[in-house]
């Protein structure tokens, strides 16, 4: 077992060389998961008592390692906001669940082996896999930052045909070729005809040199229609335990003043703020009476066609509980929500508001909240900073005076590529991301995060304007490129004239079918596996 053990220490140590932001690595994820499934096929080969135990066990074994050694800044953004204790218990959603569904993936490969062909059982390995990617990215507690086609986020020239297939393309394209190198690798070991052995190898060549090809005919061919807006973002760098702190909500909006006018023209269309950027809590309804909206409607007023898009922290007033969010005020007797929120504010009345969807689970939600609900004291005793947080079931995009749609997409959202798709559905021109990661330190989960960001302008084919607090500040083009970029932890503000995008892409349109299709290729596989262990054990009993 120690030469298995050690064939998944290697999967995990080429699948870490082939993640971002390692740069010019990430074809290595076509056959970095060969070795763990070498080490699989010697357990099956082998003697070994309690194969299926083995066989999790390895793959856990590679699958967690693999994990933590790329998002191992993950504790740093909780003990930001939790006790030590609470925050090594809520790491176990990114460290250990996602290697867990990992694992149970490989695991059912391995029983389906027991009772079918080894055909079949490669394409319930496909299948089992991406449905796990689906359902962590749609239950209450998604994590999808480890999801395979997030891989070539580094490498966004290879992925240009994203614009039809999503992530979810990369994910088939990363396993599919994993396992027609393994079968090649198999066949030449066990001397199989000349023939088997050149049919295999060429296959494998050409799996994973076509869409390399295809993506950079896409990327060469690629021009944007010219549809300019000049757009500014603001890179504040303010300490976020300053932010919350010694320094006062007025004093960052004057900062961002500063640096906004400071690149500012006459045509400029939106201001871009970070997450939060508000900082101060603000009541919605009465939003237009608070002085730091005043202030910086008197700033806007230099600007004809000004919008600002910024991070808010507000909340909302109810007379009854109208959400499952909403708690109770007991020196108001009245309910409120509180929200991680955008606002777009123009040289009007008119304001609109966005509530982030998509929460981080333990710090903005309390996952299964129905049924865990024993849990809600403990994330209440943070006064609403963590668990708590109210939400809107969809996107909703923000319009300019000029009619402009934008995208505001909070921080974390931005690794849902559906649900970016979603707000370009709804007419979005370009993609606003805000965020806030100085929570996470100068650590690499700054620089995946924005790397993520072009894959989001491949599956859209829309501009990317990135405001984060303490960097990295951005705009990618419609082929995924950075044209401009901030240095982490210092001020900064960018301007470029962007290419708006009316047109609907094929990704857009449908969303992530790969994973639906296979969802249910899981579930079959499923019922394929228990109809299976059944009958197994209904000739056995008969024996």
């Amino acid at each position: 077992m120690k030469q298995n053990y050690l064939l998944a220490l290697f999967s995990a140590f080429l699948l870490w060389l082939a993640w971002p932001p390692i740069p010019f690595t990430s074809l290595i994820l076509l056959v970095g998961l060969v070795p763990v499934l070498l080490a699989v096929e010697n357990i099956i080969n082998s003697d070994y008592k309690q194969k299926g135990k083995l066989v999790f066990r390895t793959a856990f074994l590679c699958f967690v390692i693999w994990n933590t050694a790329c998002i191992y800044w993950v504790i740093n953004s909780l003990m930001a906001v939790m006790p030590t204790w609470m925050a090594l218990f809520v790491a176990i959603i990114p460290f250990g669940l996602g290697s867990l569904l990992m694992a149970i993936a490989f695991w059912l490969y391995y029983r389906l082996r027991r009772i079918t062909t080894k055909f079949l059982s490669y394409a319930g390995l496909i299948c089992f896999w991406i449905g796990y990617e689906y359902l962590h990215q749609t239950w209450d507690l998604a994590f999808p930052w480890m999801n395979l086609g997030n891989g070539f986020a580094q490498s966004h020239y290879l992925v240009q045909w994203y614009e039809y297939t999503g992530v979810y393309g990369g994910t088939y394209w990363v396993l599919m070729s994993n396992i027609l190198v393994f079968e090649t690798y198999l066949a030449f070991k066990a001397k199989d005809t000349q023939k088997r052995k050149y049919m295999l190898a060429s296959r494998s060549i050409a799996h994973a040199v076509l869409p390399v090809l295809l993506s950079l005919l896409i990327y060469f061919n690629y021009n944007e229609k010219s549809n300019p807006a000049n757009i500014v973002v603001v890179q504040p760098n303010i300490d976020p335990y300053e932010k919350y702190g010694s320094l006062n909500t007025s004093k960052q909006i004057e900062r961002m003043i500063r640096l906004s006018d400071s690149l500012g023209q006459s045509n400029t269309e939106y201001f871009i703020w970070p997450e939060t950027a508000i900082s101060q809590k603000t009541d919605e309804a009465a939003i237009r009476t608070e002085s730091n909206f005043i202030r910086i409607q008197s700033f806007l007023s230099k600007y004809k066609n000004g919008n600002l898009l910024s991070g808010i922290e507000s909340f909302t007033l109810y007379d009854t509980q109208k959400t499952t969010t909403a708690r109770f005020d007991g020196s108001q007797r009245l309910y409120f929500d509180v929200f991680n929120a955008a606002v777009l504010i123009e040289n009007s009345p008119k304001v609109q508001f966005y509530h982030k969807s998509k929460l981080v689970p333990g710090v903005e939600q309390t996952p299964f909240s129905n049924t865990m609900s024993f849990l809600k004291p403990a994330f209440e005793a943070f006064g609403g900073s963590a668990g708590s947080y109210g939400k809107q079931d969809e996107p909703s995009v923000f319009y300019s005076q000029s009619g402009i749609g934008a995208a505001p997409v909070i921080c974390y959202e931005s690794i849902w590529g559906e649900y970016v798709a979603d707000y370009v559905k709804k007419d979005a021109q370009f993609i606003a991301i805000i965020t806030n990661d100085g929570w996470w330190g100068n650590t690499s989960g700054k620089d995946q995060h924005l790397q993520y960001a072009k894959l989001r302008a491949i599956e859209t084919r829309r501009w990317v304007a990135r405001s984060a607090n303490t960097g990295i500040s951005a705009f990618i083009n419609q082929r995924g490129d950075i044209t401009q970029q901030t240095k982490w932890w210092v001020p900064a503000a960018l301007k470029a004239d962007i290419n708006l995008n009316d047109e609907l892409t094929f990704y857009v349109k449908h969303g992530d079918y790969i994973a639906l299709v296979g969802s249910v290729g899981s579930g079959l596989f499923g019922v394929f596996l228990l109809v299976g262990v059944f009958r197994r054990k209904k000739r056995h009993l008969k024996v």
